[in-house]
């Protein structure tokens, strides 16, 4: 017995010692680790890799930047069952321990001493908070005392619940998701406080091993982690057996969701961001910088809208150029004809999420049954653009085809939405029209679809990528802020921003310029010029020039106004060479147009000038905004991830000349924004935007091309019913760039459209048939609830009764006399009495 007591004795006295021992080893590498270490109170300073966001001027979001995705969210926003969810899995004694779980510690030591490798860390959630903010990720005995150090600092510093928080916004979770609500929007496309029980227990499950347990790319390892994770939920009491039971039955939904902007605006995101590198200090890409844009999301949604539908119409004119490519399916199951419950519907509206990067895209056997799966698997890598959906016929009827997409859902096109697929030939033309649905489809076909249509009636069509590009470009006359900008079709398949880089000759649509010139220096909307063919012999030409129309019509002596609405190009040839080159070009220097690199030749009245479309629509805002020259801008404000403002536009200001000229160096100024000695910002004093053509020149200007919308070129706009449009339509020769740039004075639109590579749009494409019906759609969205705006007659301007035919002023027994508005200085003569048509050669030019 006493034997048996010296025995206790004996080893109480060794496990004291030990005890002791490790004791005074830990006080030791305390002492030596602790002046080593970074100051854990610098966690309270930490700073977020949060990216760069990007927004309209109404706050939807446009693009984001940066590579990892983060939401900061405070302790109070974190849904409690989530908390326990990730204390279940991660830390279940965390409100209990100092920072250091013993029990974790010597469970790790165990193991270590078992299998001779390092199977668990025994890591706290403090511990991991100090190595995620401190510490590198390698597996060393020398790190693991660190944290415990660390860790113990922290929790002398923080309260358990901004551990949590610190936690909970850092951890890596896959995907580029950093912190819980970033996961929760990743992989469940919604706020962490909307996810179900299984869902956070899903997220809980992603700390330990965010590959291996992830949900989308490792389903079945996810679902077993997750039901894991309920069941220590029921153990540590937060959850009864019951809703464990009911969550574990639960499937796995998570699918990727990228970052989905609420508006499609990537080419305005793209100009914003490389602004905003020169605009700020800050590392725009992790400190939670927000760029709100001047556009309009209403707008800029209508805009891409437009554009695409219009290019799909071009399209379609131009007939069917065949599948993308073919599946052989004699090895597949044949799915068999959709039944009406298993179609799906078309959307209806066109903004597609983001493309996904390869390695994020779901595999499809992941998510369908083994048929569809192998129909899918052929053709997943298929890139798919802007509302555009790849497809793959399984099936034909007469005049149906029944198509699988890519997410594995079926649909079927209808005759309506096939029939328009005459085979595309050479040179443009088409063949003859199909008469059913194998003219056009055979099964195997892989092939674009796209929604059309809307509510109720939105349905699939087919589609292929357009080869033609269109770009449009809206302004806001008053300020030059950007409303809408679409450099193309999509950003994903070409980021080539024609809206601002693409330099295509203008046509037609220059014309108003030159005729804007020739209102300055003498003539009027009545004077007469002859519509008649000309020849110029040069030595530098290798040939003389015969310029002509786009017919081979002439009208003869004709008045300036009709000459315009009618777009004639001899009598802006005559118009140009009666005012001379320079006198022309200072209008244009006045307009803001580049003219360094116009030819300074008469192809400059026919718009041999190149221009791009958002340049267009900026001197086009001189003729809605009364005569006053603005500058396009696109950033309003940057802030910084509090909201406090780092840079702000400047207002704008009209002024009569002389005053300050405006900046035309680039689309956003350069200058850094001032601060007060407490680092308050300062708004920046505003731009000037100075007259530059006269009020009287300007109204007359206006008349002349609403006479274009209401019976010349641009005649198809009167369908938006409004009184108060202004505009010109463009043409190049053989129908290589079409435009159209139009205004109300709320809004200054121009679009254009053509190829990359400069080639003939095809016979009939011009101006008014390519470019208008994009425009038209676009205003007619852009202007709803607008009022209509007419500014009034300026003094210096009188309505005079005119004969048609000479352009002078009508005596009183004229019947076929007409009104005309002149400068009062500049009436013309009573036309003769007894005169063929009292006109004398001298005023016809």
């Amino acid at each position: 017995m006493r034997l048996t007591v010296s025995w206790i004795r004996a080893l109480a006295l060794l496990a004291l010692a030990a005890v002791t021992g490790a004791l005074l080893v830990l006080a030791a590498c305390y002492l030596y680790l602790a002046p080593q270490l970074p100051a854990a109170g610098a966690i309270r300073e930490v700073e977020y890799q949060i990216p760069l966001r990007i927004y309209t001027e109404d706050g939807k979001l446009l693009a984001e930047y940066g590579e990892k995705r983060r939401e900061p969210v405070t302790y109070e926003d974190l849904p409690p069952l989530f908390v326990q969810a990730v204390l279940a899995a991660e830390d279940d004694r965390f409100f209990e321990h100092p920072g250091v779980d013993p029990k974790g510690l010597l469970r790790a030591a165990l193991e270590l001493l078992r299998y001779q490798e390092i199977r668990s860390g025994g890591s706290t959630i403090t511990m991991q908070v100090a190595r995620n903010f401190f510490l590198d990720r390698e597996q060393r005995f020398l790190r693991k005392f660190n944290e415990i150090v660390l860790a113990i600092q922290i929790e002398r510093i923080l309260s358990k619940e901004e551990i949590l928080e610190l936690y909970l916004n850092k951890i890596y979770l896959g995907h580029r998701a950093y912190g819980a609500e970033a996961a929760a929007q990743v992989y469940y496309g919604k706020p962490i406080g909307e996810l179900s029980l299984a869902q956070w227990a899903m997220i809980a499950g992603l700390p330990k091993a965010p590959s291996a347990y992830n949900p989308i790319t490792n389903p079945d390892r996810a679902r077993v982690r997750r039901n894991w994770i309920l069941q220590r939920m029921v153990g540590t009491g937060a959850i009864s057996e019951e809703r464990m039971e009911s969550a574990r039955q639960a499937p796995v939904t998570a699918r990727y969701h990228a970052a989905r902007p609420e508006v499609e605006g990537a080419y305005m995101g793209e100009l914003a961001r490389v602004a905003a590198e020169k605009l700020v200090d800050q590392d725009i890409y992790t400190e939670g910088v927000r760029i709100f844009t001047t556009l309009d999301a209403k707008r800029q949604n209508a805009a891409v809208a437009a554009l695409r539908q219009g290019l799909h119409a071009y399209d379609e004119r131009h007939g069917y150029r065949g599948p993308l490519g073919k599946v052989d399916i004699d090895g597949l199951p044949q799915p068999g004809w959709p039944e009406p419950e298993d179609t799906e519907a078309a959307p209806d509206q066109d903004q597609p999420e983001p493309e996904l990067a390869e390695e994020t895209k779901p595999d499809p056997a992941d998510t369908l049954d083994d048929d569809r799966a192998a129909w899918v698997d052929t053709f997943r890598d298929q890139p798919a653009y802007g509302p555009l959906r790849t497809a793959v016929v399984t099936a034909l009827r007469e005049r149906q085809a029944a198509v699988l997409l890519a997410d594995g859902k079926q649909a079927v096109l209808d005759w309506d939405d096939l029939r328009w697929a005459k085979p595309a030939l050479r040179k443009g033309y088409v063949g003859e029209a199909p008469n059913r649905a194998a003219d056009v489809l055979q099964p195997g076909d892989i092939i674009y679809v796209r929604p059309v249509g809307g509510g109720e009636d939105s349905h699939w069509r087919l589609a292929q990528l357009p080869k033609a590009q269109s770009a449009i470009a809206s302004v806001d006359p008053d300020t030059g802020a950007v409303r809408a900008l679409q450099g193309g079709y999509s950003f994903y398949a070409s980021k080539f921003n024609r809206a601002v880089q693409a330099r295509r000759q203008v046509g037609s649509a220059f014309k108003p310029f030159v005729y804007t010139a020739a209102l300055e220096n003498g003539f009027t909307p009545a004077t007469i010029i002859n519509d008649a063919p000309v020849v110029f012999d040069d030595a530098n030409l290798d040939e003389a020039w015969r310029p002509t129309g786009a017919s081979d019509r002439f009208y003869g002596p004709t008045r300036l106004r009709e000459a315009l609405y009618r777009s004639l190009n001899l009598v802006s040839i005559r118009i140009l060479r009666q005012m001379g080159i320079s006198q022309t070009m200072n209008t244009l220097d006045r307009f803001g147009l580049p003219t360094d690199r116009f030819q300074r030749d008469l192809s400059l009245a026919l718009g041999s000038a190149s221009l791009t479309p958002l340049e267009v629509a900026t001197a086009y805002a001189i003729f809605a905004n009364g005569g006053y020259r603005v500058r396009p801008f696109f950033v309003e404000r940057i802030e910084d991830k509090n909201g406090k403002v780092l840079w702000k536009a400047p207002a704008v200001e009209k002024c009569e000349a002389p005053c300050a000229v405006v900046d035309d160096a680039g689309s956003v100024p350069e200058s850094t924004p001032e601060a007060d000695d407490e680092g308050r910002f300062i708004q920046p004093p505003p731009v000037k935007a100075p007259r530059v053509i006269d009020e009287d020149t300007i109204w007359l200007m206006n008349s002349l091309l609403h006479d274009v919308v209401m019976r010349g070129t641009g005649r198809d706009a009167r369908r938006l019913g409004r009184d108060d449009l202004h505009g010109k339509t463009g043409t190049t020769n053989d129908q290589v760039d079409a435009w159209f740039s139009g205004f109300s004075p709320a809004l200054v639109t121009t679009v254009w459209v053509g190829f990359d590579n400069p080639a003939t749009l095809g016979w009939g494409e011009y101006g008014g048939r390519a470019a208008l019906p994009i425009w038209i759609d676009y205003m007619g969205k852009a202007l709803d609830g607008v009022p209509e705006r007419h500014p009034p007659q300026p003094p210096g301007v009188v309505s005079v009764r005119i004969d048609p035919e000479s352009g002078l002023r009508a005596r009183p027994d004229n019947d076929d006399a007409i009104f005309e508005y002149f400068r009062e200085d500049n009436v013309p003569e009573l036309e003769a009495p007894h005169s063929n048509d009292g006109r004398s050669p001298e005023q016809i030019f």
